[in-house]
Parts: structure tokens; C-alpha cells; sequence
């Protein structure tokens, strides 16, 4: 290998012209074609192979259900549920015109047949209690239908007043009604009239369970040709919520949230500041490589070695792999990170053999003596690092493997034949004094006179850093590796703190409705289940009963429910309506509790009728603007029919039933769930019931053990590869060893570090910990194979000026990583950052200590 390596740099140097050359046409070529060959995939789901057995789950559940699939979720959210009500359906309206950005868009929950047979998906006793409310509330029905106006409810009120004086009246049922009332009053006859939510009145127990969140299901066009796919639509998306009247005057919110804006935003989040962060990157690697080699006879063939190697590699990824993914587009800055220490080992050692040797050309052959097997041994380790993912169900690491593994080895044939090439021709000159540190000097004798001591604290620390490893925690959320602050991750966060809006479910397929019902009687039971919603749910059981329920209400209701000619809305009549009440209320004040909301409506009416008529019709209109609906829907829910699965709507059937007869059952966990360790209790739990399930939480907790066992799978593949590499080239079982304890406790270190920094391990940043194997050894080697080559003082050597400086333009790559707006890159780079801190105190304290107690071997 040495005899290789030195005739490789030999040839380069002495056909520098040649070499040069091919060079430029290989990457000019290797660029032309990625250009039209290389893309990007945003698709989260591609980062796992298809072949394992939740993802085939999955993938028959989006091919069942393709309606799921692709979607931006609007959040609608008011004050008032019928304004929510209103604004969703007006945007549903506005987006289905607009074929150019979307497909269509639905609102879920809604309809004919929520409005006419909803009642009878309540369960019995559900049902009886807001039957029970309703018929209780038939004084003020009779009056509302007869008079749908504001003048209509202070006729109510009224009469409630004068049974208060008969002591005929019980207010305490409608305490909860009065007191809305009240507070509607009191804003309007203060001049700020706000609607009046009839829905929550008259059915409170329904409106309770749907509260003010409303939400459209929107299936955007895609171009998939962009780096944001969704882009486009998602813009055309928010113009259309910024024109809708109930958003303008901030009557209602709407926001959005899903598969394609989470995806996007996820990518753009990579891409923020990516510019900015590779010049800033550049500007400091240029920087210490200014102070590393003091030339820009060395600054400047590196640069371009570097530059080389990386166009290089892009062009092998387009033509092994044709696609980037959220993770392996991560590669160019590894690449940079890590084979720059390639170059500058190699110009170092040559600034070191140009003090000794006046020859630039038998400089050149001196430096690929003494360095050409340490990078070469550092190369294949930091490769077999990133190799080591390729055979593992971690599509998306493992495309990264290949990429950054192969461009170790670009790496390496870069600094072997083209760097000599360029340094042929910018010919560096001799160095007049000794190339090391002179802090290195007393570091080597601070050692050398305290070894043992720092071994024995390295030991303490040691133990501390296992302890701290095996409590390292791993947060399967991918939710929590994207950025919190854009658009889709807030929308998404509001929905947690309730079970109903929870996006973490399960899906199962029941064999048929019978089947569906069992299996929905079993999951309910478990205490990490909320709720579970089935086919069956919406063919629901002992409808006689209610049906029966139903109509006697409605035989009770139906004179009050019969709608007349309402006469004309005045100021007038409203007022002379308003004093009435008010006289009635203030006859019977001594006979009403001191907080009796009856009180407090009696004042807001004792203002209201000298009111102006501007501010009494703006108050008729905000608490009677949705009654006529309210009332109309009451009357739809009251002539309910029997549901079969025969007339079941078709929204309904192709969301929850498959044509051979299959059912969907979606269970819904606890708020608790929305945690990493809630999360696994949850599906844990499920699969006790259901040993085979999809849906968000069964896919996010079966991608975390793929993840942990892609993980420990490189680790032993590293492990193998490099310990297999180590004996090869060194050819001795304890310096091997040496190399592999140095690594250990630099992973030890990782982990104690990683606890102190609070980090949590991740699908992103899990990747650190085999690469921590590559870096490790390739700083390690340098020392052993010095160490046993004769030399006496390490730290005060090139070797070490050499790994020193390498490492800070590693840490720089990896620091603009950390800096990343994306939190899944951000902990990577914070992860390597701490790994590489770790390595360099395990090489330069730790190791040089270690030499220094052993016997050296002759």
C-alpha cells in the first residue's frame, strides 16, 4: 500500500498537466449529467425500504384510503361554532373553484346526514340528556319560532320573569343558557355586539363534543418537479384565507397544517440560510487552513481538491442513486467536514519533509511516505463508517452511506493524485523551522510525568459516561426534528392538547361490521384509548330505542316547533320588547338570588331600550344570526330515520368500508399519547389487542425501531469493518487495540456529553454515532502509527498541528449543521460537534497518556 501510494503521487506530480485535465472533462462531465439526472425526495415515507412489514401495512392502507394521503389540512377555528361552521364551509367553496392549484377539497363531519340522523350515532344516555335539555328549553322554542327576532327572546324572557313572580319557575335549569345570554346582552347594549351561538343553546351536549375547531380536507395539485411540491398550492391556499370575510374582521382564524406543508416546510427549513452558512463555512475552513499551512501554495490546491472531490461525488449520487432525501442531501457538508482532513494531513507532513528536504518533487514522495498509509487507514475507516448503513432498512441513511462512503474514497484518490498534481505547479516552498506547536512540547511532558493520574481520572469519567449512555433517551417523534415555529408544526401543536385532534391514531382493518364492533368493545377498554371510531360506529346500535326517544321529543316540540309568519323586525318593536322584560325582571329582582344572571339581562335590557336604533338592530342581528338555522337543523335532527349500511351517504362509506366488506377502525389515544414514551405505551397496548396495525402512532413507533436497529446494525458493521482494517494495516493486536479503547472512550464521552447537553437521540442525529467511529480512527491512527514508527513527542508534532487543524474545519462543517434551521439537521450537527469534541480529548489527553505508561515496543 505505502509503495502504491507513493508511485500514485510520483505519476501526478510528474504528469501534473494530464491529470489536471482529467479532472476538469471527469467533473465537467460528472456535472453536466447530474444536472439533468439528479433530484430531490421530500417524501418522508421513501426513507424507509418497502419491504419491511409496517411499511407494506401502511402502504395497503394509503392504497385502500388514497383519500388520506397528500392532504394540507385547514384548522378553522371562532368564538362561535356557527361562524367556524361558516367560514369552513365558504373556504371549501372558495378552494374547489380553483382546479388550477387544487383537486378538491371536503369538510368531514358534515351534511345531510350529520343534520338529520346525527342524533342517533349519540349513545343512549348522551341522547336522553340532551333530549331532555331540549324539551326543557320548549318556553323558549315556542316563542323563538314564532318570533325568530330578538324581540321573540325578550318575550321568552318575559315570561320567564313572570313565572319567577307566580313561583312557578325553576331557573335552575337554564342558568347555563341565561348567562350567555346575559353576557350577549351586555356586549351589545355596550355597542359591541357579538353573534350568539344557537347551536351551543339549543343542543349543548353536540356542540360541546365538536367544539370551535372545524377543519377542510384539501388535496393540492403537485409539482413534483419542485423542491417544494406543494409551494404553489399552499401560497394559492393562504391568499384564499386571507379574502374571506370572517378572517378579515377576526371573527374567525383559519390555519393549515399536513402531509404536504409539513414536508415542505421541512425541506425549506434544510435549505434556509444554506448559502450563507456554506460562505460562512468556506471563509472559516479557508482560515484555518491559512493557519495550518501558512501558504496559499497549499491553501489554494486544497480548495480545489476539495471542490473536486465533492463535484465528484454529487456526480456518482446522481448516477448510484438519482435522488437526494431529507437526510443523504446532508452529504456535502460531511464531505466537506471530513475529507478535508485528507489534504491538510498530507500538506502538513509535506511542510514537515520540505524543512528536511529541498527537492519539491522528492518532498512530494517523502510526505505519501509518511502520511500515504495513515490517510489511507483514516479513508477506509471514516468510509467503512458510512458503509456500514447501506445494508440496513434505513433507506434514507443508507443512501447517505453510500453517497459519503464512496466520497471518503474520492477523497482519498484526490489527495493522492490531484493535490500532487496542483502542488506540482504551485510548488510550495521550503520551511526554515521545525513545523509543530511549541504548547505541544509541554503538554507531551505534563503526560509523560502525570500518565497514570490522567489515566486513572479518564477511568472516573469513563464510568460516568456509561451510565450517562445507557440513559441516553431516543425520541421517536419525528414532529420533534422539525422546525416548531413555521406555519404547519404550530397548527399541528394546537391540535395536541386534545385526544379527539390528536394526529397520532391507529388504523385496523376489521373483517366486517359484527367484527368492527368487538374489536372497538375490546380497544375501548384500554386505559391509553380515548375513543375508538369504526364503519360500525356509523350503523349504530339499538336505533329502535332511540328512534323512539326521538319522536316522542318531537311530538312534545312539534306546536312550538311550527313556523309562522314572524311579523317585521323595528327598532320600535325590539325596544318596546326590551322595556317589557325589563320591567317584568325588575318586579321580581327581590324574589332572584344576588348573582342570578336574570339580573344581569335585566340591566342590559334597561339599556338597550333608549338605545339608538343602530346599535338595537346591530344587537338583533348578532344574537338572532344564526337562530333560523339552529332552528332548522333542530328540526332535521328531530325527523331522524333509520341508518343501514345501505344509505349510508358514500363520503361515509368510502372513508370507512372497503368493497369486499372490510371496515376501518381508527383508535384514538389519550392526550397522554402525544409523548415519546406515551406514544409507545399507546401502540404497545393496541398491539396487545391487534398484532398488525398503520396509521400514524403504529408507523411513527415501527419507524423508531427501524431506526434503533439500522443503529445497532452499523454500529456492529463498523465495529467488524474497522477492527478488520485496523489489524490489516497495522499488523498488531495491540495497537489495534489501543486505536479501538481510544474509540471506546471517545463514545463513552459522546454519550456523557450528549446527557449534559440534554440532547435526546433521534432519527437524525442517530447517524453521529457510527461516523463518531470513522473521525475517531482516522485521528487515532495517526498517533499509534507515529507512536510505533519511532516518535517521541506527539503533541508537539506536525501529526498533531495536523489533526488539530483538521478538526476545527471539521467542527466548522458540523457547525453549520448545528446551526441549521431544521431541528432534526441541528441536533446532527450539535451531536458531531460533541463526538468531535470528545475524539479530540481522547486523542490528545487520553491516548498520548496511554502511550506514554506502556512500554514501547522496538
Amino acid at each position: 500500500m505505502r509503495r502504491l501510494i507513493m508511485t500514485a503521487v510520483a505519476l501526478s506530480r510528474r504528469h501534473a498537466r494530464a491529470v489536471i485535465a482529467a479532472y476538469l472533462a471527469a467533473i465537467v462531465l460528472g456535472l453536466a449529467y447530474t444536472s439533468s439526472h439528479l433530484g430531490i425526495d421530500t417524501n418522508t415515507d421513501h426513507l424507509f425500504a418497502a419491504s419491511l412489514p409496517w411499511r407494506q401495512e401502511q402502504m395497503k392502507f394509503d392504497r385502500a384510503f388514497p383519500q388520506f394521503q397528500n392532504l394540507i389540512v385547514a384548522v378553522v377555528r371562532a368564538d362561535v361554532p356557527e361562524t367556524a361552521d361558516a367560514t369552513a364551509k365558504a373556504l371549501a367553496a372558495k378552494v374547489a373553484e380553483d382546479k388550477t392549484h387544487f383537486h378538491d377539497a371536503s369538510r368531514p363531519g358534515t351534511g345531510s346526514f350529520y343534520d338529520r340522523d346525527g342524533l342517533l350515532l349519540l349513545p343512549e344516555t348522551q341522547l336522553a340528556t340532551l333530549l331532555n335539555s331540549i324539551v326543557t328549553a320548549q318556553p323558549f322554542l315556542g316563542q323563538l319560532s314564532a318570533d325568530p327576532s330578538a324581540a321573540g327572546l325578550f318575550k321568552a324572557l318575559d315570561l320567564m320573569a313572570v313565572g319567577v313572580g307566580a313561583g312557578q319557575a325553576n331557573l335552575a335549569p337554564y342558568r347555563a343558557q341565561l348567562d350567555t345570554f346575559r353576557k350577549a346582552l351586555a356586549a351589545a347594549a355596550a355597542g359591541h355586539p357579538a353573534p350568539l351561538s344557537w347551536q351551543s343553546l339549543l343542543m349543548p351536549g353536540v356542540a360541546a363534543e365538536q367544539g370551535n375547531v372545524r377543519f377542510v380536507l384539501i388535496h393540492p395539485v403537485l409539482d413534483h418537479g419542485a423542491l417544494e411540491p406543494g409551494g404553489v398550492a399552499t401560497a394559492a391556499l393562504r391568499r384564499i384565507i386571507a379574502g374571506l370575510p370572517e378572517v378579515k374582521d377576526g371573527s374567525a382564524k383559519v390555519s393549515y397544517t399536513g402531509q404536504i406543508p409539513l414536508s415542505d416546510e421541512q425541506f425549506a427549513s434544510l435549505t434556509q440560510g444554506m448559502v450563507a452558512g456554506l460562505l460562512i463555512s468556506t471563509a472559516l475552513i479557508t482560515l484555518w487552513l491559512l493557519l495550518a499551512v501558512r501558504s496559499w501554495r497549499m491553501i489554494v490546491p486544497i480548495l480545489a481538491t476539495l471542490l473536486a472531490g465533492l463535484a465528484l461525488t454529487i456526480s456518482f449520487a446522481a448516477l448510484a442513486i438519482g435522488t437526494l432525501n431529507l437526510i443523504s442531501v446532508a452529504f456535502a457538508i460531511l464531505f466537506v467536514g471530513l475529507a478535508v482532513d485528507f489534504a491538510i494531513q498530507f500538506c502538513v507532513r509535506l511542510r514537515d519533509v520540505r524543512r528536511r528536504v529541498d527537492d519539491p518533487a522528492l518532498a512530494l514522495i517523502g510526505a505519501a511516505d509518511e502520511a500515504g498509509v495513515q490517510i489511507a487507514l483514516a479513508a477506509g475507516a471514516t468510509a467503512c463508517g458510512f458503509l456500514a448503513f447501506v445494508p440496513t432498512s434505513f433507506v434514507g441513511v443508507a443512501e447517505l452511506g453510500l453517497i459519503a462512503g464512496i466520497g471518503m474514497v474520492i477523497a482519498f484518490i484526490c489527495t493522492i493524485t490531484f493535490l500532487p498534481a496542483l502542488l506540482a505547479y504551485t510548488r510550495p516552498r521550503g520551511e526554515a523551522e521545525r513545523i509543530g506547536f511549541p504548547l505541544g512540547d509541554w503538554g507531551d511532558s505534563a503526560l509523560q510525568r502525570h500518565g497514570r493520574p490522567v489515566l486513572g481520572i479518564f477511568a472516573a469519567v469513563a464510568i460516568a459516561g456509561i451510565l450517562a449512555a445507557a440513559t441516553l433517551q431516543f425520541d421517536a417523534n419525528p414532529l420533534d426534528t422539525q422546525n416548531p415555529n413555521t406555519e404547519a408544526m404550530r397548527t399541528l401543536h394546537s391540535l395536541l392538547d386534545k385526544s379527539v385532534t390528536n394526529p397520532f391514531y391507529i388504523n385496523v382493518l376489521a373483517k366486517n361490521v359484527e367484527d368492527a364492533r368487538q374489536l372497538s368493545a375490546r380497544l375501548g377498554k384500554l386505559p391509553e384509548v380515548s375513543q375508538v371510531i369504526s364503519g360500525a360506529t356509523f350503523v349504530p346500535q339499538h336505533q329502535a330505542a332511540k328512534l323512539g326517544m326521538i319522536r316522542q321529543t318531537q311530538g312534545i316540540l312539534a306546536p312550538s316547533l311550527a313556523a309562522g309568519t314572524p311579523p317585521a323586525v323595528t327598532p320600535q318593536r325590539l325596544r318596546a320588547a326590551a322595556a317589557k322584560a325589563a320591567a317584568e325582571i325588575a318586579a321580581v329582582a327581590g324574589k332572584l338570588p344576588k348573582d342570578s344572571p336574570l339580573l344581569g339581562i335585566g340591566a342590559a335590557l334597561e339599556q338597550l331600550k333608549s338605545a339608538p336604533d343602530a346599535r338595537v338592530m346591530a344587537m338583533n342581528a348578532a344574537l338572532t344570526r344564526y337562530l333560523p338555522d339552529a332552528l332548522t337543523r333542530l328540526n332535521q335532527a328531530l325527523s331522524a330515520q333509520e341508518i343501514t349500511a345501505a344509505n349510508l351517504p358514500q363520503s361515509v362509506k368510502r372513508d370507512w368500508f372497503l368493497p369486499g366488506g372490510e371496515v376501518r377502525v381508527q383508535v384514538i389515544p389519550t392526550a397522554a399519547a402525544q409523548s415519546s414514551a406515551g406514544l409507545w405505551r399507546f401502540v404497545r397496548a393496541v398491539e396487545t389487542v391487534v398484532p398488525v396495525a398503520a396509521g400514524p402512532a403504529a408507523t411513527t413507533v415501527a419507524t423508531a425501531q427501524t431506526i434503533l436497529g439500522a443503529f445497532r446494525e452499523a454500529a456492529a458493521l463498523a465495529a467488524a469493518a474497522i477492527g478488520l482494517i485496523l489489524m490489516l494495516f497495522l499488523r498488531s493486536a495491540r495497537d489495534s487495540a489501543l486505536v479501538v479503547l481510544t474509540l471506546a472512550l471517545s463514545a463513552v464521552l459522546t454519550a456523557l456529553f450528549a446527557h449534559l447537553a440534554g440532547l435526546q437521540l433521534n432519527y437524525a442525529n442517530i447517524i453521529a454515532l457510527p461516523l463518531l467511529l470513522g473521525v475517531g480512527v482516522s485521528f487515532n491512527v495517526y498517533f499509534v502509527m507515529n507512536w510505533r514508527d519511532g516518535m517521541k513527542h506527539l503533541l508537539g508534532s506536525a501529526t498533531a498541528r495536523a489533526v488539530l487543524f483538521s478538526a476545527l474545519t471539521t467542527g466548522t462543517a458540523f457547525g453549520s449543521l448545528a446551526a441549521s434551521q431544521d431541528r432534526g439537521t441541528a441536533s446532527l450537527g450539535a451531536l458531531l460537534l460533541l463526538s468531535l469534541l470528545a475524539v479530540l480529548i481522547a486523542t490528545f489527553v487520553f491516548l498520548p497518556a496511554l502511550l506514554y505508561v506502556l512500554p514501547r515496543r522496538e
